[in-house]
């Protein structure tokens, strides 16, 4: 079984910078892991992705240059290093899990689910 849980997320002056963590049990029976943020009345979106092997990564438009995903193999954690913040960022962000040889970046994709962690930007 597969869990996940997220930490780090809080509130945040716009131009700031925050780093999530995503704690992976079961790691073994997964293949990439994602980063979603859903703000309110919004479907949820992808931010960024990257394979446990290779450690290829991809990212949404929006936070490209900004964000960055990184792992830990022998920690079994996932980060999202969060710089330049604006408002717009403002989000319930998911950390999720993917068991086959790819790196999607639909959340229909993705088997497993942490919790959510709120962070919040304010202009």
């Amino acid at each position: 079984q597969v869990q996940l849980v997220e930490s780090g997320g809080g509130l945040v002056q716009a131009g700031g910078s925050l780093r999530l963590s995503c704690a992976v049990s079961g790691r073994t029976f997964t293949y990439a892991m994602g980063w979603f943020r859903q703000a309110p009345g919004k479907e949820r979106e992808f931010v960024a992705a990257i394979s446990w092997s290779s450690g290829s990564t991809y990212y949404a438009d929006s936070v490209k240059g900004r964000f960055t995903i990184s792992k830990d193999n022998a920690k079994n954690t996932v980060y999202l290093q969060m710089n330049s913040l604006k408002s717009e960022d403002t989000a319930v962000y998911y950390c999720a899990a993917h068991v086959t040889r790819m790196i999607p970046t639909s959340s229909y994709a993705y088997n497993y689910w942490g919790q959510g962690t709120q962070v919040t930007v304010s202009s």
